[in-house]
């Protein structure tokens, strides 16, 4: 029988053999297929939730996002209060580097396509690959992954300056994000953790949504969009990443999510109709060569 933590016990014979299957289910995906799955789900969002931005702005947006993807995940997980100080200070400094990230990000596609933002966001990611190194090799993915970059802001005129710093701050943002994320997985067993993170981050976004947006928040067609991006940006991806970061190696992880900038790009041409020149094609294709090769080639931990 599987206990699911804060489900009253007067419940769990009804819902005992739904959830033991759930979990069987769930246990026997591969890992690196819950890190694509995570992927797909996480840009699609993203690419939804961009739709949202004449109406809801993009603060206002991460708002919706982060709020109902707190009440999703507190409604199925329930969380226990009772952690010691230093799980307490993970899940908080999850939540807020989270929060950061989206609020950052998603004032970054505002301004520039879906797919050149997430590539240069992949920076933060690759630089957690590389850092420390002194091989010459992990300098190479690096002088890459930036060439990429330049390429990327330079063909056709550029991008605009605004989403160019801001898919830079949200870049620091997610190498924050990695760290902190190995940490929560490391520290909590189930997604207790992850929901009351989620709470951290929602509330860090609040002020700024509500200043953007108002009263256009509490529109029924606005929060049903935003309950979409919530569960495909949030709740699905964050928690199949936490599982596959508890099955896998880091350095696979990051292999894996080495495809994110691609994927990101098609979401955008599918779903936002957002092109690319092929120089820009070439640039995704030499950050995603780098991040490949700077997790692939890294030294094994410990």
């Amino acid at each position: 029988m599987v206990h699911v933590e804060g489900l009253p016990e007067r419940g769990q014979g009804r819902w005992a053999a739904p959830l033991s299957a759930a979990a069987r289910a769930y246990g026997a995906i591969p890992p690196p297929a819950l890190v694509l799955l995570g992927i797909v789900s996480v840009q699609v969002g993203a690419a939804v939730a961009k739709q949202l931005f004449a109406t809801a702005g993009a603060a206002g947006t991460v708002t919706l996002r982060l709020v109902l993807a707190a009440a999703v995940l507190l409604l199925i997980w329930r969380p226990s209060l009772r952690m010691d100080a230093r799980t307490w200070l993970v899940v908080a400094g999850y939540g807020l580097v989270l929060g950061a990230m989206n609020l950052t990000f998603y004032q970054a596609i505002k301004h520039i396509p879906l797919g050149a933002a997430v590539t240069i966001e992949f920076l933060g990611p690759l630089a957690v690959a590389v850092l420390g190194s002194r091989r010459w090799l992990d300098g190479a993915w690096a002088l890459l992954a930036a060439a990429g970059v330049l390429l990327l802001t330079r063909v056709d005129g550029g991008l605009a300056l605004p989403g160019v710093l801001f898919a830079l701050c949200a870049a620091a943002c997610w190498a924050g994000y990695i760290l902190m994320a190995a940490a929560l997985g490391s520290r909590t067993s189930d997604g207790g953790g992850l929901a009351l993170a989620m709470v951290f981050g929602a509330v860090l976004a609040l002020p700024f949504g509500v200043a953007e947006a108002g009263t256009a928040l509490l529109d029924p067609a606005v929060l049903v969009v935003g309950g979409a991006v919530a569960l495909l940006s949030s709740v699905v991806p964050y928690s199949l990443e936490l599982e596959a970061l508890r099955r896998i190696p880091p350095r696979v992880f990051g292999i894996l999510m080495s495809l994110e900038p691609a994927v990101a790009a098609l979401a955008g041409l599918v779903v936002l109709h957002e092109t690319l020149h092929p120089a820009q094609w070439a640039a995704v294709f030499c950050v995603v060569l780098a991040s490949v090769g700077a997790t692939r080639t890294a030294r094994p931990e410990g």
